[in-house]
């Protein structure tokens, strides 16, 4: 409702309820109009009334989905049963995983054809209660790279760089040692004129395989380095300028601030199956050197994050807080991808 016109239209009949005074119209036209107004200042009062109360409820809803939008978030992915949005899905795979909940996801890989052969496709979905499953993201690597670069979608159908679905990326170092996670920001070697630091682009991790020259038989070690958290469970946002800010950088010269660093857990020689064995709980049904568990060195009975062969082409992945669904994800392509001194 417009206001103006509503001050403007009492001014006027107040204005002119003197003159129908003077013109001597009867008592009860007189009672009609008077009321007639009263129920119109009324509806006008009751108007700004219902506005106040609606932004105050905005105002209080918003301050309480911004506290527990990590659940929220959870929970409609949970019960959705038809595609998320493109929007929904990107805060749904940057968002950390909320607390004491592990989040089930199965992992496709399509090999089909000849292209697929060299380049797979790998397709993340999350699993529900009900069996369902919900898209989140897929990936595959880049041609005609020097390095290993794998291109992270929120579409299946485009897994291209110049699109709103690309949301993150992984980079390997030449011997397929060393990765690293990025964003869909801007990258400052590319532009390093950029004025504002928000376009920059976040590192969410690092993932560094120890070396095996000498090519002994057995799991492979890794370990995960990723932002640290703030006491309202946000990551740390970390957008380095220069190589020397870097994840890597930082962890490789002791510099652990906001820092969270994890490993792989070791695993337990199997007599029987002659192989190394984890207990996935059920999770994981084939033997793989591609395997493996996530902990915090300080306590490894916390998984933070799994992931294992069901079967020639899928793959379970499990994770909890403090990842997100695009590191889980960027930590297993990591782990699908040749590596030249780890094998």
């Amino acid at each position: 409702m417009n206001y103006i016109f509503i001050v403007i239209f009492i001014v006027i009949v107040i204005g002119v309820n003197g003159p129908l005074e003077s013109l001597g119209f009867c008592p009860f036209f007189e009672f009609l109009f008077t009321m007639s107004i009263q129920l119109f200042l009324f509806l006008v009062y009751l108007d700004l009334l219902i506005f106040i109360l609606f932004q105050v409820m905005k105002m209080t809803l918003l301050m309480v989905f911004g506290f527990i939008n990590t659940i929220t978030l959870c929970f409609i992915f949970l019960m959705q049963s038809s595609p998320m949005s493109l929007e929904d899905l990107e805060q749904f795979a940057m968002r950390p995983a909320p607390r004491d909940v592990t989040i089930q996801c199965r992992i496709t890989r399509d090999r089909r054809g000849v292209e697929k052969g060299i380049f797979p496709t790998y397709y993340l979905h999350m699993e529900k209660e009900d069996g369902k499953r919900v898209f989140l993201m897929a990936g595959r690597k880049r041609k005609k790279c020097k390095t290993s670069n794998y291109l992270i979608s929120i579409d299946p159908t485009d897994l291209s760089r110049d699109t709103d679905s690309y949301i993150g990326k992984l980079r390997s170092n030449v011997l397929g040692t060393k990765f690293t996670v990025y964003d869909n920001g801007e990258n400052p070697e590319r532009n390093p004129f950029i004025k504002e630091t928000d376009t920059l682009r976040q590192e969410l991790a690092a993932i560094c395989y120890e070396k095996n020259v000498l090519g002994f038989k057995g799991p492979r070690k890794m370990t995960v380095i990723i932002p640290g958290m703030h006491e309202n469970d946000e990551r740390v946002v970390i957008r380095p300028k220069s190589e020397l800010e870097s994840l890597l950088t930082r962890y490789e010269n002791g510099n652990k601030e906001n820092l969270v660093t994890l490993v792989n857990k070791s695993p337990s020689w199997n007599e029987q199956t002659q192989s190394y064995v984890l207990n996935f709980h059920g999770r994981v049904t084939q033997a793989s050197v591609k395997n493996f568990q996530i902990v915090h060195p300080d306590n490894v009975d916390y998984i933070v994050m799994q992931f294992g062969r069901v079967a020639e082409d899928v793959f379970s992945m499990d994770y909890s807080f403090p990842m997100c669904a695009l590191q889980a994800f960027a930590i297993t392509l990591s782990s699908f991808d040749g590596k030249l001194a780890c094998e």
